[in-house]
């Protein structure tokens, strides 16, 4: 069991390491010596600081190295102090070697102390998920630590960091909070959050842990637009594997279904999430998804009033510009860009179909002659959904030169 007496002192010591980690951060950042003036701010309370905490980190063993950074500190400011007024070539190249050593010495306290922190963070985030009660007492609680455990992951890969969280099993207990319906929304989301933060911190390590646990089954089971954003971004990053999941799991289906969904913010999500699977998918996925009817429900989606085409915008720009005359190539690019950025914020559904056609067309998951079959079926379940012979006509032709935002 931890000591109680270390729990009370944790806030303290934390309170002086963040001082300190800044002191050395700053020092860091200046590491002329042609001032008089020296890092005098930041020397000074760094050994103001080291002065101060010198009791405190004696009592925590993980910070032994950071006392020692510290002395050698105090030592290397004396040096130079010492070789200031003598303008000796000896004087100089002590000068510059001290400055050097304190600008090394600086950032190797830095490294400790977010190793500390780190360190205290991912205990106490370990153990409020394992003690979560299940009336949701301390749930506010978790969610901040989920959020600055997410903010820390995502700062990039860090090897100390990266074994901390493995040996803690983070990535099993925050996938436990997920699958548990007994948790609430928020808590389930910021774990979702947090499961995405892991796999860009270090794919190669995580990624196997999403494919073979139940992430995904859970996200669609939420059905929130937090947890399909979340889906969304697990297929861009981890790209034909997941899809393969995905599609071996029976789950296309769900996906296909959020189409019909009345929340508009929904249905744009699992569009995000049916374009991502179309450029990673192989041909039993994209299969899947036109045997529930995709190409239908797209073209229903272009047919209404958030829909239209993108040939008209071209259109309407081509006949701009001649009324225009020929402008600066870079200024009409940006305009043309502006416009149509506008046109699809309004209209977010806009050639939906030749959006969807177009990612099967570049992407990595087909061979090339899946993508001419497919492109074929295409057009032929477009000529089945269109409700006249000009809808059928606009969307084939989108289809067939690739139009794409």
């Amino acid at each position: 069991m931890e000591d109680p007496s270390v729990q009370v002192q944790a806030p303290r010591v934390l309170n002086v390491l963040e001082a300190l980690k800044q002191a050395s951060v700053d020092l860091q950042a200046h590491p002329s010596s042609n001032s008089a003036e020296f890092n005098s701010s930041a020397i000074k309370a760094l050994l103001e600081l080291e002065t101060e905490s010198d009791a405190l980190l004696s009592e925590d063993p993980h910070l032994s190295t950071l006392s020692q950074h510290l002395a050698d500190l105090k030592t290397l400011v004396q040096t130079l102090h010492k070789s200031r007024g003598r303008n000796s070539l000896r004087s100089f190249l002590a000068r510059r070697v001290s400055t050097h050593s304190i600008s090394r010495v600086a950032g190797s306290i830095e490294t400790e102390i977010q190793a500390w922190i780190d360190r205290e963070h991912i205990e106490r985030l370990t153990k409020a998920l394992k003690d979560l009660d299940g009336d949701g007492g301390n749930e506010d609680e978790l969610v901040k630590l989920l959020t600055r455990f997410e903010g820390r992951v995502s700062q990039g890969f860090s090897r100390e960091l990266q074994d901390l969280v493995l040996k803690s099993k983070v990535f099993s207990l925050l996938e436990t909070i997920l699958c548990n319906p007994s948790c609430s929304k928020s808590l389930r989301e910021q774990s979702a959050y947090s499961i995405a933060s892991l796999i860009r911190f270090n794919k190669d390590v995580f990624v196997g842990q999403v494919l073979m646990g139940p992430t995904v089954q859970a996200l669609l089971t939420m059905s929130s637009t937090h947890s399909i954003k979340v889906l969304c971004e697990l297929i861009k990053s981890i790209k034909s594997p997941l899809v393969d999941e995905i599609g071996s799991n029976g789950e296309i289906p769900k996906i296909i279904s959020l189409l019909d969904m009345k929340d508009l913010q929904m249905k744009l999500l699992a569009m995000d999430c049916i374009l991502e699977i179309g450029y990673f998918g192989r041909k039993e996925a994209i299969d899947a998804m036109l045997e529930q009817g995709l190409v239908k429900k797209l073209v229903e989606l272009q047919r209404s009033e958030l829909g239209g085409d993108l040939i008209e915008l071209e259109r309407f720009e081509e006949k701009e510009k001649n009324d225009r005359g020929v402008g600066a190539g870079g200024v009409v690019e940006g305009k043309r860009e502006s416009r149509e950025r506008k046109f699809l914020k309004r209209h977010p559904f806009a050639s939906c179909v030749a959006r969807f056609a177009v990612q099967l067309e570049v992407g990595e998951g087909l061979r090339q002659r899946e993508k001419r079959a497919l492109k074929q079926e295409i057009l032929l379940r477009v000529r089945e959904a269109s409700a006249s012979d000009a809808e059928a006509a606009t969307i084939v032709a989108e289809v067939l030169w690739g139009s794409s935002p």
